[in-house]
C-alpha cells in the first residue's frame, strides 16, 4: 500500500508506504475501506485513524477512488482532517461531566452521612451524661465518637469535592496565613525536605474560608511529600496577577480579573501524562491500598473551585510537580479576626421555651428531642412538613423556635417555614443540613431571624446554638 497524496512539513513523503504513518491497530480498518472502494461503494462517512508518533495525532481519513479516463482504476486518493484538537476537547467535556455526576453522587452520599453521624455522635453525648470520665464503659463510647468525628472530617472532605460544603470566608492575608501555617508544615516534611516560601510584593487580600485554605495548602504539601521520598524541595510562592484577558490553562479557561496566584512547586518523581488528568478525580490515588484515601486532591479541586477559584498543575516525570492556584482578590481592606469568644460553661446550656423540632430522619429527631427535653425545653416533633402544620394549628400556646431540615420529602424546610412565617412572621428559624449553606445562603442573609446549624452536630453545638438563639431579643 503506497501513499501518494499524504503530505507533512519538511518531511519527505512520496512513495512512502500508509503503515508508516498509521499505528498498526488501524492498519486493518483501512484495508477494508480501500477494498470497499474498490468494489465500487461510495463512503462519504470518515474513517477515524490514529497517526504514529511523534505526531501522536488522531485524523478523519476520507477516501475516493482515483479513476482514468477510461475508468479504469488507477489508486486512491487520501484526505486527512487532523481531529486532534476536538478529541481533546471532547475529552475533557466529558471528564467535566463525569465529575460533576461524581461530585453530585459525593454531596447526596456526605447528606446522608451526615444525618447517621449527627445520631452517632449526639447519643454518645447523651451516653456520656451517664458516666464518669473514669468508668471504662466512659472511654469506650468516647472511642466511638472520636471515631464518628473522623468519619464526619471525612464527609467534609466528600463535600469538598461536590462544592456543597459550608465555608466561612473572611478577608484575609495569604502570606500571613502561609506564615503560621509554616511550623506545621515543616513538621509533615521532615528533615530531608526543605520548605521556601517567597511571598509577593504588596499581596492583596482575598476572601475565603482560613480553614480551608489551610487544608488545600496542607493537602498539596502532603502530596508533595510522598513524591520526594529521598527529599528535595518544597517551593510555594504568592503573587498579584492582573489578566487583561481570559486564558485558557489545560482544561481551565480563567477569566480576565485581578488575582492572587499561590504556586506549590515540588522536585519530586512528577506525574505521568496519562494519568494527569485523572488526579483530581475522587477515590483515584497511585499510594499502595492503605496509604490514603484518594480524596487529597480532589478536596483541593472542591475548595478552589467553591470559593471561585481555578487551579491548573504541571508535571515533568522526573523534574517535579507545580500547582498553580488562582484566587479572586479581594477588592477592600483586611479584616482584623474577631477576638475568640469564650465558651459558656454547661450549665449556661439550660433554657425555657416551646420548639417545634421538624425533622424527617428519626434518629437525628430521637436525638434532637432528647438533648433540647434534657435542657428543660418543651419540644413538639414532626416528622414532616404538613405535620409540622397541623401541630402549630393544635398547639394553643406559643411556640418560640422552629427547628428543622431542609431537605425533606413532599415539603422541604424553607417552604414549610413561608407557610409559618405566614401566620407567625416574626418566629425564629434554625434550618439544620447535611448540605451546605451556601445552598440556600441568600434566603438566610435576607431574612431576619432565620440561622443555620450544620449536620453533623453535637449536643453541646445543639443547646449552644438554642440558648443563644432563643434568648436573643425580636426583630
Amino acid at each position: 500500500m503506497r501513499c501518494w497524496s499524504i503530505s507533512a512539513p519538511g518531511e519527505p513523503v512520496f512513495r512512502r508506504a500508509l503503515s508508516d504513518f498509521v499505528v498498526e491497530q488501524d492498519w486493518q480498518a483501512i484495508a477494508e475501506r480501500l477494498a470497499a472502494i474498490a468494489a465500487g461503494e461510495t463512503l462519504s462517512r470518515p474513517l477515524e485513524v490514529r497517526l504514529n508518533p511523534p505526531r501522536d495525532r488522531t485524523v478523519a481519513l476520507f477516501v475516493s477512488r482515483l479513476s482514468e479516463e477510461d475508468g479504469a482504476r488507477s489508486g486512491y486518493i487520501l484526505h486527512f482532517i487532523d481531529l486532534t484538537e476536538q478529541k481533546n476537547l471532547e475529552a475533557q467535556f466529558a471528564q467535566s461531566q463525569k465529575m460533576q455526576a461524581v461530585g453530585q453522587l459525593a454531596g447526596g452520599v456526605a447528606h446522608d452521612f451526615n444525618n447517621l453521624l449527627t445520631a452517632m455522635i449526639g447519643f454518645c453525648d447523651l451516653l456520656l451524661l451517664r458516666f464518669r470520665p473514669g468508668d471504662q464503659s466512659f472511654a469506650d463510647i468516647m472511642q466511638v465518637k472520636q471515631n464518628a468525628n473522623r468519619a464526619a472530617s471525612l464527609v467534609r472532605q466528600l463535600l469538598a469535592f461536590s462544592r456543597q460544603q459550608t465555608l466561612q470566608p473572611r478577608v484575609i492575608d495569604i502570606g500571613e496565613v502561609l506564615s503560621e501555617l509554616s511550623h506545621l508544615l515543616n513538621r509533615l516534611l521532615g528533615e530531608n525536605i526543605e520548605l521556601r516560601l517567597a511571598h509577593g510584593r504588596d499581596l492583596g487580600p482575598v476572601k475565603v474560608d482560613p480553614g480551608q485554605l489551610e487544608q488545600v495548602i496542607i493537602n498539596l504539601a502532603v502530596n508533595a511529600r510522598d513524591a520526594m521520598p529521598k527529599g528535595g524541595v518544597l517551593q510555594i510562592r504568592t503573587e498579584n496577577i492582573d489578566l487583561a484577558k481570559a486564558v485558557g490553562q489545560g482544561a481551565e479557561v480563567i477569566p480576565p480579573g485581578s488575582y492572587i496566584r499561590i504556586e506549590v512547586t515540588d522536585t519530586g518523581i512528577g506525574i505521568p501524562p496519562d494519568i494527569i488528568g485523572r488526579i483530581f478525580e475522587p477515590f483515584f490515588s497511585t499510594k499502595d491500598v492503605g496509604s490514603g484515601t484518594g480524596l487529597g486532591l480532589s478536596t483541593v479541586y472542591g475548595i478552589v473551585k467553591q470559593t471561585g477559584g481555578f487551579i491548573v498543575v504541571n508535571s515533568t516525570v522526573g523534574a517535579g510537580t507545580q500547582f498553580h492556584i488562582y484566587l479572586p482578590r479581594h477588592l477592600g481592606e483586611v479584616i482584623a479576626p474577631a477576638a475568640p469568644v469564650e465558651e459558656a460553661p454547661q450549665g449556661d446550656l439550660t433554657g425555657v421555651g416551646t420548639i417545634l423540632l421538624v425533622e424527617d430522619e428519626a434518629p437525628v429527631r430521637m436525638f434532637t428531642a432528647r438533648a433540647l427535653r434534657n435542657k428543660g425545653y418543651t419540644v413538639l416533633e414532626a416528622r414532616s412538613g404538613d405535620m409540622a402544620l397541623e401541630l402549630i394549628a393544635e398547639t394553643p400556646g406559643t411556640i418560640d423556635l422552629v427547628i428543622t431540615d431542609v431537605m425533606m420529602p413532599r415539603m422541604d424546610g424553607p417552604t414549610l417555614v413561608d407557610h409559618i412565617r405566614a401566620k407567625l412572621p416574626t418566629i425564629k428559624v434554625i434550618f439544620i443540613s447535611g448540605y451546605a449553606e451556601d445552598t440556600f445562603g441568600e434566603r438566610l442573609s435576607g431574612e431576619k431571624g432565620l440561622h443555620f446549624l450544620p449536620k453533623p452536630y453535637s449536643l453541646k453545638d445543639l443547646a449552644a446554638a438554642v440558648k443563644e438563639i432563643i434568648t436573643s431579643p425580636s426583630t
